[in-house]
């Protein structure tokens, strides 16, 4: 995506939902993809607060998006009554407007940066567009297929020896893939890049550490480990590779010096551990006194007390009990990972809207009110004053964490406006919609709206009609005075 304007943020938007499907934490997927994302967006011009931002959102959301949704969807199947199937076909298209939300929301804060895209070195066209995308999906799922399919096997027959057997495999397919990547030039990231390099030559030189993803991927699913384990040997394996690649490039480039050697390779890995552990300390102290609010709201049972709060503040009007509910919701979910999100809001708040919806002759898909305080519940990670994936963001960024949240916010009320829209409107969910065009022009209006609410929420329309405002440091207040023409 370099050829488009602010192209690294928009490839985190793409980057976190991928991952945000598969992830059971909107904080583990900043901390994830964030780490490369976050660096790239600053370079190109965004702030420290804008380029946690994105990564913040686009996270969050990866949450709320099929086939995983955080373990959530398979809970869902159980409390809402309905099949997997169902559960998917009914959260796709609200995670997918938000998303396309969220790229042109990322646009149009690149086209107020006056960002350009990169030249490519290959015009592209529709038919080489579509191949590169096919080819990365299949290469995907050909490295899931050939680790469970094709090295499955090595357990079976090896037993007790498995480990050893599939270490020294690994070994070998490294050692392999560093001489393959010696065949081109290595990438020189010292100066600024004034066009996309060449995507064969550039996945080449590491292809390599990709084996890191084949370890987790065989801890998960052959070994049976749990998610902490094999996150922690695919992390082993990492600093092999961090330790070693230098001195091997060197061999198979017959070069020598302290650039390949394994001691370069020793200084790496100190400055990469002192660089985490740095980073991690915002999200530590975060993470605690996240916990003090959850473990107060828990032990004291206010959770209870606000269900029959909203019941009472609200006289029975519908409007107010969704508003009352989606803040409490709010609450209820700082500081808790996905899952447990997901039990806790839909234990405490769901059947309050079923109750009071139905007193008020509105029938509300169970469903529906389960999304709806699902959504909620995770905004919460990106909302002030806990908000731990604005913290681990704004870790990363050196940004302000509770600007980052606040941002991060603001470009999610696209998020938190959709659940209002399919608890009155259910066709947006996929319910009683009865044929294809049916569904084209439910998706077209909502995608169609989101998108004018989205560049609304930017002050983009109004800018074209009055002078943006233009923020300067409190420093240069005499000197912008001084340039004011007086008007008297």
């Amino acid at each position: 995506m370099g050829h488009m304007r602010g192209g690294p943020a928009k490839a985190a938007v793409v980057s976190s939902a991928l991952t945000g499907m598969v992830s059971g934490s909107s904080i583990a997927n900043v901390v994830t993809t964030g780490t490369f994302t976050i660096p790239l967006m600053r370079r190109v011009g965004f702030t420290a607060e804008k380029a946690g931002t994105v990564e913040v959102a686009s996270s969050t959301n990866g949450q709320l998006t099929p086939p995983i949704m955080g373990a959530a969807a398979f809970l869902m199947v159980e409390y809402a009554g309905i099949s997997y199937i169902d559960v998917i076909k009914h959260a796709f298209l609200p995670a997918v407007i938000s998303y396309i939300a969220l790229v042109y929301i990322v646009h149009l804060e690149a086209c107020k940066l006056n960002l350009q895209g990169l030249p490519r070195r290959n015009p592209s066209n529709l038919v080489r567009t579509l191949t590169s995308f096919v080819f990365t999906i299949l290469t995907l799922i050909v490295l899931s297929g050939v680790v469970y399919y094709g090295l499955g096997w090595i357990k079976t027959v090896a037993g007790d020896a498995t480990p050893w057997v599939a270490s020294v495999l690994l070994v070998l397919a490294y050692l392999g893939l560093v001489k393959y990547a010696c065949g081109v030039p290595e990438l020189d990231t010292s100066h600024e890049i004034n066009e996309l390099p060449d995507l064969k030559e550039t996945a080449r030189a590491g292809y390599y550490f990709l084996l890191s993803v084949v370890v987790l991927i065989w801890s998960l699913t052959v070994e049976r480990l749990s998610p902490g384990l094999s996150a922690f040997w695919a992390t082993v394996f990492m600093i092999f590779v961090l330790l070693t690649q230098r001195r091997v490039k060197g061999f198979f480039r017959n070069m020598s010096g302290r650039e390949h050697s394994l001691a370069q390779g020793w200084t790496d890995l100190m400055q990469g551990l002192v660089d985490g552990a740095r980073n991690m300390i915002g999200i530590g102290v975060a993470t605690a006194a996240a916990g003090i609010v959850v473990g107060t709201v828990t032990l004291t049972g206010i959770g209870l007390v606000m269900t029959e709060f909203v019941e009472f503040i609200s006289g029975g009007n519908l409007p107010l009990i969704l508003l009352f509910t989606a803040m409490i919701s709010l609450l209820l979910g700082m500081g808790l990972p996905t899952t447990a999100n997901y039990i806790v809001v839909s234990t405490l708040m769901a059947p309050v809207i079923v109750t009071l919806g139905a007193e008020q002759g509105l029938i509300v898909p169970l469903i529906a009110v389960h999304l709806f305080v699902f959504y909620f519940g995770i905004l919460a990670d990106d909302t002030p004053p806990v908000g731990l994936a604005a913290f681990a963001a704004a870790a990363i960024s050196q940004g302000d964490p509770i600007r980052t949240g606040i941002q991060g916010f603001t470009y999610d009320i696209r998020t938190a406006v959709l659940p209002f829209m399919f608890v009155f409107n259910t066709e947006l969910l996929m319910i009683g919609v009865n044929n294809w065009l049916h569904a084209v022009i439910v998706i077209a209006g909502a995608v169609a709206g989101m998108l004018t609410f989205a560049a609304a929420t930017q002050g983009f329309f109004w800018d074209e009609v009055y002078p943006p405002y233009i923020e300067k440091p409190g420093t240069e207040v005499m000197q912008v005075a001084g340039e004011v023409a007086p008007r008297w």
